[in-house]
């Protein structure tokens, strides 16, 4: 059977290996005993033939004719090649080569799969995104676009495209190229692999720590679902867990000497109650301060920017106030310093004082040397009296609500303080009094209108009480009287 005659492109293909799950080779695995094809097309040099001599198929007794058809026990080329023995060549569509890798890694069990964990590889690349991509175009990726064709290689094999080392350069030949991913979807950005080279898991990668995340460690490698389907592990909601099954992890860690707390503060914040119990996809996650592909932790310096992505104006008052150059020398990060990072909570008026917990305490002190002492007390005693007075305003008018009283007007005007005391809140942040006191100055103002609403309120109630009971006395006297006059005419028609 001559070599020049048959050179039909090999397209033995492999389905997707479970990531870091490699098809070792077991020391009893021989090449098929008969493959006429692969022994001709190896005699006569042919590229795909000398690459799948080291093929891990190859290696396990998989023959040409496993994926392109044809009987390889035939010397005959016409036999071997005849269409009744089901030999299709090169003729592989993209799209059938899931099913054709499917074959052995689709869902049927049997030994050999459970062994190597090999079960489902094809249905889940069908379920996911790109399996979605190759239905509605030819060109779409599956298995081979990631594995390669006959030179496939065990994931634990370094030399493996989907080893952890190469992954992330794998993805690329599709992710960074804009001319290709224009026909799937245009929206999705094109740089993800350079802004991953940048980060502190691709740096670590590129020095060939392969521990640290790459792209399959998040979006997984088969099923792999759009970032908008909640069944993601990049989906808004599951992002902290999908990076605490590592930064969780205490022993994982150790080598890299940072906390493993971060999820479990970060799931009792504010943060991550509103995102995790209230499902608010507006409240950050991980990579909204960190970054997704480019992840690094910001700088000290940075941390503000970060936080006014959100938080706009307590940023820009932060970097008028005196604090900023102030934090800036002592290199302290911002925000951190009085709300710290990962376990955020509701920031109350207690922050604001000269005695622990407040924040303020860790470097300001009671004793009259401290210029901002006065200051401190300043503001703190403003922010009291707006809130104060706000609670007693609500009780006043809840309680003539109560008593059946119109108040909606009152209840109207009260939000007005709660306004005020927001943006009290917010003024804070100049850590000015003046600035303070103009902020909650409308509340101050309405605060004492809406009190005195409620305190009419409740006055007219125990008037008209009053009233009634005057009224309800003086027509008793009056039918007591006419009940007595009547019995006198009575008594004086007898007689």
């Amino acid at each position: 059977m001559s070599a020049l005659r048959i050179h039909p492109r090999l397209w033995c293909v492999l389905v997707a290996l479970s990531a870091g799950v490699g098809l070792a080779a077991p020391a009893s695995a021989k090449p098929a005993a008969v493959d006429q094809c692969f022994t001709c097309h190896h005699d006569g040099g042919t590229p795909q033939a000398v690459a799948y001599a080291k093929d891990i198929h190859y290696l396990n007794g998989v023959t040409c004719a496993d994926c392109h058809g044809g009987d390889p026990t035939k010397d005959d080329q016409d036999a071997a090649m005849s269409p009744a023995a089901g030999y299709r060549g090169k003729k592989i569509r993209k799209s059938d080569i899931p099913v054709i890798c499917g074959r052995c890694h689709g869902a049927a069990m049997n030994a050999f799969k459970r062994e190597h964990r090999l079960n489902d590889v094809a249905d889940s690349l069908a379920a996911g995104v790109h399996g979605a991509a190759l239905r509605n175009n030819e060109s779409g990726p599956q298995c081979v676009s990631c594995h390669g064709v006959h030179n496939i290689v065990a994931v634990a094999n370094p030399a493996s495209p989907v080893s952890p080392g190469h992954v992330a350069k794998t993805c690329a030949t599709c992710h960074s190229d804009a001319k290709y991913m224009h026909d799937f979807n245009p929206r999705l950005p094109v740089d993800q692999y350079q802004m991953y080279l940048t980060s502190v898991h691709g740096q670590l990668n590129a020095r060939g720590d392969f521990k640290p995340a790459t792209c399959v460690s998040c979006h997984s490698n088969h099923l792999v679902y759009p970032v908008k389907d909640p069944r993601s592990p990049v989906y808004a909601t599951r992002i902290p867990e999908t990076c605490s099954r590592c930064h969780s992890d205490a022993k994982y860690m150790a080598q890299y000497h940072i906390p493993t707390d971060q999820f479990a503060k970060y799931r009792r914040s504010r943060h991550g109650v509103a995102l995790l119990e209230h499902s608010d996809l507006n409240a950050p996650a991980c990579n909204s301060c960190h970054g997704n592909h480019g992840a690094a932790p910001p700088g000290a310096m940075a941390v503000a920017a970060v936080c006014g992505n959100c938080h706009q104006a307590n940023a820009e008052l932060y970097g008028k106030s005196v604090h900023k150059d102030a934090f800036t020398k002592q290199k302290l990060a911002a925000c951190v310093v009085c709300h710290g990072n990962h376990g955020i909570m509701e920031p109350t008026d207690a922050m604001v004082g000269l005695e622990a917990p407040s924040p303020c305490a860790a470097c300001h002190k009671r004793g009259g040397s401290d210029p901002a002492e006065k200051s401190i007390v300043h503001m703190r005693a403003l922010l009291d009296s707006l809130s104060g007075g706000q609670r007693r305003a609500d009780q006043q008018i809840a309680h003539a609500e109560e008593l059946g009283m119109d108040v909606a007007d009152a209840k109207y005007d009260l939000r007005a303080v709660h306004q005020a005391l927001v943006q009290g809140r917010v003024a804070i942040h100049s850590f000015t009094v003046a600035d303070l006191a103009d902020a909650i100055h409308p509340g101050i103002a309405v605060l004492a209108e809406t009190e005195h609403a409620g305190q009419e309120a409740v006055h007219d109630y125990y008037f008209r009480r009053q009233g009634l009971a005057v009224s309800t006395l003086i027509v008793t006297l009056v039918a007591v009287l006419l009940y007595l006059k009547i019995r006198e005419m009575e008594k004086e028609k007898k007689k």
